[in-house]
This record gives structure tokens, sequence and C-alpha cells, in this order.
């Protein structure tokens, strides 16, 4: 009998290793210190107040993880450091990395406990209850952090997304729940002649807002403050939503579609972007991960495409397509009859 390969199982073991030594070393700063300029190991400890050879371990290992190069004696950050892992980068990850850390790393700690009672985390690893996103955006700046990571995701997702499917034939996108505005900015920045509507609570409007200024397309995209859940929606003949029916219990999630396709025209749509697991829920792997996700941080959870065909159709679409777009989302569209 041939014994099986243990490689799969030491990388596991191994794995929360990697993923807390970014952590740590975007925390510290050694990202952006990089980007300075190169600098000796010794030379950022003494920058830093660390420990010179703990440091020098620390870089090392970031430098075998693919995230420094190290010449001479001297580190620098690779370019996928400098895209998304320097904190002024356009397509930074950073925010998303330092909530990962600071409220899913503790959370996923109480994975088991998720298991046997199949609620969210927060008040095992925190002790708060009530509405999710209240945790989420809990004070002006954790409300920042977690909309800027989920900028850095909408930058490499949405392109992908809005051109899965010939979206022309719109005239008005409103994207609830659009955090930043990332995806009404890349619909509009690819059709130019469609319109584009930004709608979220408040808070985060007030920050989409700064970032649809910064598009080529913002004189036409507007940006709405409301509740997807109780305000009357703004009126478009295409609405999206991006990483929000994953977050909910199917009855809310029938709720929601109700009022959006009470607002559509006929022919009108709606672009989802979720990641969508196969139909044996078994993969891809990320779908799987990010579900497991969704139980430690909310009420919902991934679904299959056809899990949202069920869903689209029950609530009145006739016409259901999706698109695996190898970006971090998928795509799928939804006719009106």
């Amino acid at each position: 009998m041939n014994t099986p390969d243990p490689a799969p199982v030491l990388d596991l073991v191994e794995a929360f290793r990697r993923s807390k030594t970014m952590f740590t070393a975007l925390a510290l700063g050694v990202f952006d210190r990089l980007h300075e300029a190169s600098s000796p190991a010794a030379a950022l400890a003494e920058a830093m107040g660390t420990h010179a050879d703990a440091t020098e371990r620390l870089l090392e290992a970031c430098a075998a993880l693919g995230l420094l190069e190290k010449r001479e004696g001297r580190y620098s950050n690779q370019p996928v450091a400098e895209a998304y892992l320097w904190s002024g980068s356009p397509r930074t990850l950073a925010g998303y990395i330092q909530y990962s850390e600071r409220v899913l790393y503790p959370m996923w700690a109480h994975l088991d406990s998720a298991i046997r009672e199949g609620t969210h985390r927060w008040g095992a690893a925190f002790g708060l209850e009530g509405p999710i996103f209240n945790h989420f955006f809990r004070t002006p700046e954790a409300q920042r952090e977690f909309l800027r990571g989920m900028h850095g995701f909408g930058m490499l997702s949405s392109p992908p997304v809005v051109s899965a499917f010939d979206l022309s034939r719109f005239h008005t996108i409103a994207d609830l729940g659009g955090g930043t505005g990332h995806l009404a900015m890349a619909a509009c920045e690819r059709y130019p002649a469609l319109r584009g509507i930004v709608f979220d609570l408040p808070g985060p409007a007030a920050i989409a807002r700064e970032h649809v200024a910064l598009s080529p397309a913002s004189e036409r995209i507007q940006v709405v403050a409301g509740n997807f859940f109780e305000d009357d929606l703004p009126s478009a003949d295409l609405y999206a939503m991006g990483r929000i029916l994953h977050d909910w219990t199917e009855e809310k999630i029938a709720a929601l579609l109700a009022s959006i396709v009470r607002k559509l025209p006929p022919g009108g749509g709606l672009l989802v972007a979720e990641k969508l697991l196969h139909e044996d829920g078994v993969g891809p792997l990320a779908a799987n991960m990010q579900s497991l996700n969704m139980l430690i941080c909310t009420e919902g959870k991934e679904r299959s495409l056809g899990d949202y065909a069920r869903l689209l159709r029950q609530a009145g679409f006739v016409s259901v397509e999706g698109c695996r777009t190898r970006a971090p989302l998928d795509a799928v569209l939804a006719l009106k009859g």
C-alpha cells in the first residue's frame, strides 16, 4: 500500500503562519517604509523600534513569500507588495488585511463553536451582539478601514464583473450597498452612455463621494444615501449588488429581490457579483472558505448559480445567466420579463 503524500496536510498546518507573517509586516509598517527606500534589516528595526534579529527573520520570511526582495543585505518591496500592501497604492488591500487580522483572525478561532451552533461569532470573540454591520461600522475609523479594504477587492473584481455581459442596453445602473462605488465606476467607465447611482448607508455614501470624484465618469455617477431594506430604491433599469446577497438569509434576500422587481421596468436587469460555488457545493476553494467566513461573520453563505437562479426566478426574474470571471467575484445577470 502506497503512503499518501502528506504535503496537503503539512501545508495547512503552516498556512496560518504565512498569513500572520504578512499581517505582522503590514501592521509594523514594513511595506510603507520600504516604499520610501530600500533598507538593511538593522536600520529598519531601529526605525520601527523592533528587535534587530527578530526583524531580520521577519524580512527574510517575507522575501521567501515573494513579498520582498533581498539584495546585498538590503530589502525592498516586490511589485506585488507595492501594488497591494503599500497603503498609498490605489489598489491597496491593506485595509482588508488589517480587518482580517484584527477582526476575522480572532473570530475564526471560534469556528468550532460556530459549526456547533450555526451562528456568527461576534459575541464569542468580542462580546458584541446586534446587527452584523453595526460591528463592521462600529466607529468611523473602523468603517473607513473596512470600506477601504473592500475597495481594493473591488478594483480587482468589478471590471471583470461589468465585462461579463453586454450591459450597453441599459441606461442607469444603481449599485445597492455600493460601498466606495467601485462597481458603478467600473460600469460607467466601460459604457460611456451609462449613468450610475451608488446607494448605501450615510457613512459609506460619504466615503463613496470621495472615490467617485476621482473617476473619469464622475459626472455620470450620483451617490444617494439610504437603506435598501427600509427606503425606496432609486429608479434604474439595472440594479447591481456586489457581496450583498451572501450576507443574508433567504427570507431577507426574498424581501430585497421583491423590492427590486417592483422598481424594475420590463426588461430591466439585476447584476449580482458573488463568488459562485460549484453545483455540488465542493469548490472553488475560495468560495468554500468564504462560505465559512460568512458563517463566522453574518447570517448568510455562498451559493451556486443554481441556488441564485432559484431565488431570482422565485422573485419574478425570467432569465438568469452566470459567468465565472476568474476574478475574486463571479457575475450573474437576471432579467425581468
